[in-house]
């Protein structure tokens, strides 16, 4: 049998010499050098793969986008494929799962033999992608979208929503269109779903007379997948494919539907079902209220993606659109997101409020209000549609994203003890009711039993708000959410004239303050620790300084904030906590989380450093995506996303820590005008002044 070096020998003979010339001896034993030397990489992985450029056969993470009809959402490479989408629901089984094996399904267009596009953008204020191909014979645009279209319950009420009915619904339709606008483009269509995380395979079938309609199933699944276009569908196997070339004007379509709502029959019903799919989007971006600033951009995407992760049916909002995607490339820190965490209730309503998203905080704070009425215990986390058994198993058939191993579904945080969860809620309570100004006669049961159960517990140790693995602690941050509880209930009990309630309950919260003040600050540096007993810093500390538990001037407030900032961060960037300062049950190590980054720049502003967060706050949104999306963490040195993507928590904060500082500049900047537009301020008043706190903080 011929060895690969000798073919390779051959072709780099040929590709040497003058057509027909011989090769001298020395030239023979030259090619045959190199031939061996490119043999012995034959086992690596190519350079290249799917347009990606360091080595790896999976996309940068934060190079996917994302779309979302807030019922389905799916993620898309830089190469036109659909690497992850869900059905029926967001956390349903995928049907198309490469981004966690390269073998579990995909969803691809683009132009024939081109991976790489020359660019891709959202269409500005929607959550329509669009992505540009340059080939050597012409241009093609293609636009990809998740249709929204009237409301389809007019017969029959559905089964699902939960939330009071709008004019809007999913179309359960994912719509790819392509336009050639100069030259010809060869294009090609593959579509190859596999159900159930990429485990069973499909067949297809034609079911029309024509070549533009295929259905895939599988045998014992109830989900079909229809895809109606105007190109001609062929059949290989599991895979629907279709090749076509388009001059410059020609226009086609790819639609594939899941439900009984009929998808596109042509590319001019399509491209009107997507122009009122943007129209949807536009109007509702409308109804916030975004400051005219430069970081106004962020802002807008950050509430577009929020929306995009909110499950319209309850309102819940999956903490990202994905499960898995590792913390640790090649590491087992490796979670599924696709749930409603109660901790994320009182960032999301600061957020949505401060925005003027009132509509949609509302949903979600009845969301999670049908979750704890009555009785039963409060969890840490929930499914979309109020599910509370989210036990947690493994996918070991899947390779992972680039071989970071387990995949996992479910979430075993499910039944953990967090005392966080009772001041998440409680706060949540009392931001909704100061925006609605009016606190319901049904919400005071809840409060009632979520702060005695504060009560009963704060003495307890937890696994805190990172929910670690290993042993239960005394966490700072657990004893300043149950306080958080105690204090918004004394502020709630306020308003029904409660006296026996708030005189108690305002004698616990001191309780806990005094304790935590005893046993949760470094005597030494004058700073408050992760847990009693230790003098580790926690970035979850920062929010000692957001939740007002001490006044921002307090020099423990500072020093905390302060150490953070110098002690706890990699190149400026927050870490979570230092992996060898706390037992997390977990090996290796992680990235720097964005969201704690941006509880530094509110917390500096907190304390009056504005320039410090402004610094921070602008090279933190430097290294969003190229689409203005984040994951859960930034790699510092090279500014690589890690974890789940898009992370909901991330966007919060982005939109609290701008929030924050726009308001606090604009206070400054209003002082400044009063006094004397020329000088800085310290030169007229000889200090800095007190800030007026944000819309999303409370005094």
């Amino acid at each position: 049998m011929t060895q690969p070096a000798d073919l390779i020998a051959a072709a780099v003979a040929a590709a040497s010499r003058p057509h027909g010339s011989p090769l001298c001896p020395g030239e023979v034993a030259f090619a045959r050098r190199m031939a061996g030397r490119i043999a012995s990489f034959r086992d690596m992985e190519p350079l290249v793969h799917d347009g990606t450029l360091h080595g790896s056969a999976f996309p940068p993470i934060a190079d996917y986008a994302f779309l979302s009809d807030c019922e389905s959402i799916c993620l898309i490479a830089p190469s036109g494929r659909v690497e992850w989408m869900c059905l029926p629901r967001m956390d349903g089984p995928s049907v198309f799962g490469a981004m966690l094996d390269r073998d579990a399904g995909g969803f691809r267009i683009s132009p024939a033999d081109q991976r790489v596009p020359a660019g891709r953008r959202y269409l500005p204020g929607t959550m329509i992608l669009e992505t540009t191909w340059a080939t050597r014979t012409g241009w093609v645009v293609v636009q990809d979208v998740l249709l929204v279209g009237p409301w389809h319950h007019d017969s029959e009420r559905s089964e699902t929503h939960r939330r009071s009915p709008t004019d809007t619904d999913a179309d359960h339709v994912l719509l790819r269109t392509m336009r050639c606008i100069n030259g010809h483009v060869e294009m090609q269509m593959e579509c190859e779903p596999k159900l159930e995380y990429g485990r069973i395979p499909v067949g297809w079938d034609y079911s029309s007379d024509g070549y533009g309609v295929g259905v895939a199933s599988a045998e014992g699944e109830d989900l079909k997948l229809t895809l109606t276009t105007d190109l001609r569908l062929g059949f290989e196997g599991g895979r629907a494919r279709a090749r076509t070339t388009l001059h410059e004007g020609d226009t086609a379509f790819v639609a594939l539907s899941w439900t009984e709502h009929e998808a596109p029959a042509s590319f001019d019903e399509a491209y009107r079902r997507l122009t009122f799919t943007a129209d949807f989007w536009h109007d509702w971006l409308a109804h916030g209220e975004f400051p005219d600033h430069p970081w106004r951009t962020y802002l807008q995407r950050s509430a577009l993606t929020l929306k995009g992760l909110t499950y319209a049916p309850t309102g819940a909002m999956v903490a990202a659109a994905t499960t898995s995607l590792p913390e640790t490339p090649g590491g087992e820190r490796n979670w599924d997101y696709r749930y409603s965490w109660i901790r994320d209730s009182t960032f999301m309503l600061w957020g949505l409020y401060s925005l003027g998203f009132a509509q949609e905080a509302g949903d979600y704070y009845y969301f999670i209000e049908d979750l704890v009425a009555g009785d039963r215990d409060l969890q840490v986390l929930y499914g979309i549609g109020g599910e509370r058994d989210l036990e947690e198993s493994t996918l070991d058939y899947l390779d992972g994203y680039e071989d970071s191993k387990p995949v996992r579904i479910g979430n075993g945080a499910y039944n953990q003890k967090q005392h966080d969860v009772w001041g998440a809620l409680l706060d949540s309570i009392y931001i909704h009711t100061k925006n609605r100004d009016q606190l319901s006669d049904s919400a005071w049961p809840i409060i009632v039993n979520q702060v005695e159960r504060a009560i009963e517990n704060w003495k307890e140790p937890d696994r805190g708000i990172w929910e670690v693995r290993g042993e239960p602690q005394h966490f700072v941050s657990s004893k300043v959410f149950c306080w958080v509880a105690c204090d918004r209930g004394v502020r709630l009990a306020e308003l029904r004239n409660d006296r026996e309630r708030i005189a108690r309950w305002q004698a616990v919260a001191n309780e806990i303050r005094e304790d935590i003040l005893t046993n949760g600050v470094d005597p030494v540096k004058n700073r408050f620790v992760q847990a009693y007993g230790s003098t580790a810093l926690d970035a979850a500390l920062l929010l000692v300084a957001l939740f007002r538990f001490l006044p921002a001037d307090d020099e423990r407030i500072r020093n905390t904030v302060i150490g953070i900032a110098d002690d706890l961060s990699e190149d400026g960037f927050v870490l979570r906590y230092r992996v060898d300062e706390t037992d997390d049950g977990l090996s290796g190590e992680e990235g720097t989380f964005t969201i704690c980054s941006f509880w530094m720049v509110s917390a500096l502003v907190e304390i009056g450093e504005l320039d410090r967060a402004r610094e921070l706050c602008e090279k933190l949104l430097s290294f969003s995506s190229s689409l203005s999306l984040y994951a859960e963490e930034l790699d510092a040195k090279t500014g690589r996303h890690l974890g789940n993507f898009p992370q909901a928590f991330t966007h919060l904060a982005l939109i609290n820590a701008v929030m924050k500082l726009i308001s606090a500049e604009e206070a400054i900047n209003a002082i400044n005008e009063e006094l004397d537009a020329g000088r800085p301020l310290d030169q007229v008043t000889g200090e800095q002044p007190a800030v007026e706190p944000a819309a999303e903080e409370r005094g």
